[in-house]
This record gives C-alpha cells, structure tokens and sequence, in this order.
C-alpha cells in the first residue's frame, strides 16, 4: 500500500492515477472527501496529515509514503516517526530546488530543508523531489486573463524551467515502487527556461488569443495579493523568488527524460491541456 498526502493536489492527484494504473494498493489522503473527487479504486483516508494522529490507524500495511511538505505543514517529523513506528519502509518528499539552488527569502526553502532532514534521520528508505516552479502555477493568471486578456505583475523577464505536474508524479512513482531511488535527490525542472512573458505568450497560443504582460511594482503586486485576502507569505514567496530569477533564470535540468526515458513535458502542452482554464466562458 502507498500512502499519497495531497492526494487532491496538482502532483497527488496524478500520482494516486499513475499509480492505481501501475497496479499499486493507493491510499489517498484528502481532508474532505465530498470534494476530493478521486478515483473509486483508491482507498479514501480521511484525515489532516499536519495532525498525524489522524494518520495512525491508516499507516498500518502502508509500504511507502509520497510526502508533499505543504499539505503536513510542520508536523513533517511527527508523521515521519509515526510512519516508522507502523513499518512504513520509504517516504519520497515533494521538495524544491531552492534547496539545493537558493532563490528568494531563505525561511522558505528551509522548511523544505527541514523535511529532508526529517526523512533522513527517521531511518525510512529515503528520494528528494527538488522540484522547480509547477507550470500549474499559472492558473493563478487565469482569471486576468479570462476577463481582460492582460496579465498584471512583477519581474516580467524572471525566467524559470517550469515543470509539468504530471511529470513531477510520474518520478514520483518511480521512486515509491523501485528500491534503485533511495538516497537519491533529484533537480526536477521542465526542458527549458521560460520568462514570464514567454509563459504569457504560450498561453495565448494555446486559447488562439492575443495576452499581454504588464509591468508592475513589487509593492502593488504585493498589495494587490494581500487586497485578495491572501496571507503576506504568499506574495513574499512569489516576489522573493521571482526577484533572483530576473537576475539569473532558475536552473534547468534533464534529469525528468533520463528517468522516464521520453521528454519532459514543455510549458506549451501543459497550456493547451489547460487552456479551458484561460477562455472566456463565452469561448469554453
């Protein structure tokens, strides 16, 4: 049995697919099933897995773990003890490559440092998924640019090699079924560096409409996230990062073709698989 916390997530929820078709037991963790919308064959624990307790009954039989540090918060070190203590052999961390590439604010990237150290020292059979930004991460713009074709923000010419989640799940599967992983990190990126402005373009290639990038201030993109009701770590994240990667684009790796044996997945089919996300409804 693998246990996948983020199960409803962008990687969780291609991971709890790929895995169900490779033949694996799945146990997938969501803290409301009414939404969770995942496929009948996997086994359905509800539970918070930032409250590990609420974990203890469904780790028993569990082989291995798919850990998504956003979704346990700081409770990494307890599940991770917990995990052992029912038999649990591995654990494969969705990590990120600021850990090894720093960029933006330090506390960040130290939290994902803090879960590897966690992993480490459990005694569990260990594989880091340094992961660069998700192209997912542009479905933050959809609503822009679904009402008015522009996207408004910061550090236009940030550039990054963003990764396609279904191949972030696809590593991650291989890691949780085959023992030639473990003690392995890996720099997961897509295949190449991409500004913003170029993701802005693909996009609108991909919906057949013409978008645009406009330039803003750190401090109003700041402002208009936080009028959003969003948290202040939330744009710290965001503009911290992009502020390096406008100095130096993130890094960019072939690290996904040597595993999965076939390309990484470009920004480009990743847009035209989601570009019902980005049309006006009048246009879906």
């Amino acid at each position: 049995m693998i246990l996948v916390t983020g199960a409803t997530g962008h990687v969780g929820r291609h991971a709890v697919g790929l895995l169900l078709d490779n033949g694996s037991e799945v146990a997938a963790v969501t803290r409301n099933p009414p939404t969770a919308n995942l496929p009948a064959e996997a086994h359905l624990v509800v539970a918070d897995p930032s409250n590990p307790q609420t974990l203890a009954t469904a780790l028993n039989g569990v082989d291995a773990i798919l850990l998504s540090p956003r979704a346990v918060g700081n409770a990494g070190t307890e599940l991770l003890s917990l995990a052992a203590e029912h038999g649990v052999r591995r654990v494969v961390v969705l990590s990120a490559t600021t850990v090894e590439r720093p960029a933006g604010h330090e506390r960040f990237a130290a939290h994902f440092k803090a879960v590897e150290d966690a992993a480490k020292a459990s005694g569990l059979q260990w594989t880091f998924l340094r992961c660069a930004d998700f192209a997912a991460n542009a479905l933050g713009w959809a609503p822009q640019i679904r009402s008015t074709g522009i996207v408004r923000g910061a550090y236009g010419d940030a550039a990054t090699s963003p990764i396609h989640e279904r191949d972030i799940a696809a590593v991650a599967v291989k890691a949780l079924t085959d023992d030639d992983h473990a003690g392995r990190s890996y720099l997961l990126t897509g295949p190449q560096p991409l500004t913003q402005r170029d993701k802005v373009r693909l996009i609108g290639q991909a919906i057949g409409r013409e978008l645009s990038f406009q330039e803003l201030s750190p401090e109003q993109v700041r402002q208009g996230m936080l009028a959003q009701g969003m948290p202040e770590d939330v744009p710290e994240r965001l503009l911290g990062s992009l502020a390096d990667y406008a100095k130096q684009a993130g890094p960019s790796t072939d690290t996904v073709e040597r595993l999965l044996s076939r390309p990484a997945l470009t920004f480009a089919e990743w847009a035209s698989e989601h570009a019902d996300a980005f049309r006006p409804s009048t246009q879906s």
